[in-house]
């Protein structure tokens, strides 16, 4: 009974959670109802954006003090919420670094990762016991926790990396993961990956991303938008990235950056897929092999519409699609239900996102074969802005 009961609290809550998002994206017509909590959401915002303003002047006066390491910090962010690129990005920028003989570390906040238990908290607080060091996802050897434990895209990044040596930690407190970087494992270069908002590490250089296809959104700060910052705060990038640009120009939103940040340089790449993988790693796939195919397609990610383009750009035929919100933990039934309907539309194939195969467990065999798109970063415009930005993250490592 209690458990029929919290299953279906927590179906209508994800299905509320679901029409909030569709709401802030501007999914949902505007009836009537949808215009009152549209209105609701937008009161809230001027709280939020007073709030931020106000956290922002604390730090700018110096009431609220900042935190420098003694090594090179670049911040990857954003202003807004939502899928950017900024996993692909802090990626392709720990290789290059990496391959320069830089010592990178990635620290992150692990969002969605397993969290210390309340009562242990407590408890450690009773005893005024130290607080655990930050969790190593890789120790740039191996491996030491998984998607569950460290949130999907540490894992991802650090399975990733893992052969360059590039270390991923997770903490919620990343001046000590800095600090823990450097002093325990001789770190030189530390890429704070979703950063911009996080204050109490200041970073030398900003890597400011702004997703072309949707830059700011309704232009709403959230919880009516999707900004976390106004759009003024662009003049914190020290370079900015247009991410998921098919190179096509975007004068409108260039002049909008150069308003609010006249001097910043401007680095435009894509997000293209390179393969298809099986979530074990024991098989690869052209991108070819989407042609003329029938297949499903599952993601639990912000903005879905732009991986299921790609299957669809490759010559696939989608016959079965379902989304999950972002982040969304899948269950052993959900996952049945998917491949189930997938063989009841007749796929050939399931595929998925390389971020939602990292919560799937890569041995367990299904009715379908199972891929995932693998994408990667590519410069389309600034390629010149973006070898100076590496050359000066490399200038003058130690301060």
């Amino acid at each position: 009974m209690f458990s029929q009961l919290f299953q279906t609290i927590n179906t209508y809550s994800e299905r509320f959670v679901q029409f909030t998002a569709d709401v802030i994206y501007d999914r949902q017509p505007m009836r009537p109802a949808v215009r009152v909590y549209a209105a609701f959401l937008k009161g809230l915002s001027l709280i939020f954006g007073l709030a931020v303003r106000g956290r922002f002047f604390l730090y700018e006066h110096r009431l609220l003090h900042d935190r420098l390491l003694g090594c090179k910090v670049v911040v990857v962010g954003n202003i807004t919420v939502g899928g950017t690129g900024k996993t692909p990005v802090t990626e392709k920028m720990a290789r290059v670094l990496s391959e320069r003989g830089r010592k990178v570390a990635i620290l992150s906040r692990g969002y969605k990762s397993r969290a210390e238990p309340l009562a242990k908290k407590f408890l450690r607080w009773l005893l005024q016991r130290e607080a655990p060091p930050p969790r190593v996802v890789s120790d740039g050897k191996r491996l030491l926790l998984n998607s569950d434990e460290a949130g999907d895209e540490p894992y991802m990044l650090a399975r990733n990396l893992l052969p360059l040596g590039v270390v991923v930690i997770v903490n919620r407190n990343r001046v000590e993961s800095g600090l823990f970087a450097l002093k325990k494992i001789g770190m030189d270069t530390i890429l704070l990956d979703d950063g911009l908002q996080y204050l109490p590490l200041r970073g030398q250089i900003n890597l400011l991303l702004v997703d072309k296809t949707n830059p700011f959104g309704n232009g709403c700060l959230l919880p009516r938008g999707i900004l976390r910052e106004p759009v003024s705060n662009l003049r914190r990038g020290t370079y900015v990235f247009l991410t998921k640009s098919d190179g096509t120009p975007a004068p409108e939103l260039v002049e909008t950056i150069r308003q609010n940040h006249p001097t910043v340089q401007i680095i435009e790449c894509a997000h293209q897929p390179k393969v298809l993988c099986s979530p074990d790693g024991t098989k690869t796939l052209p991108l070819e092999y989407l042609n003329g195919r029938r297949v499903a397609t599952f993601s639990g990610i912000a903005t879905p519409e732009r991986f299921e383009d790609f299957v669809r750009r490759y010559g696939a035929q989608i016959l079965y699609n379902q989304r999950f919100l972002d982040h969304h933990r899948f269950s052993e039934e959900d996952l049945v239900d998917i491949f189930d309907e997938a063989a009841v539309s007749d796929a050939e194939f399931v595929v998925t996102t390389e971020k939602d195969a990292v919560r799937i467990d890569p041995a367990r065999k299904w009715r379908l074969p199972l891929y995932y798109l693998r994408l990667e970063i590519e410069i389309l415009n600034g390629q010149d802005v973006f070898d100076s930005a590496v050359a000066r993250i490399c200038e003058g490592v130690r301060q």
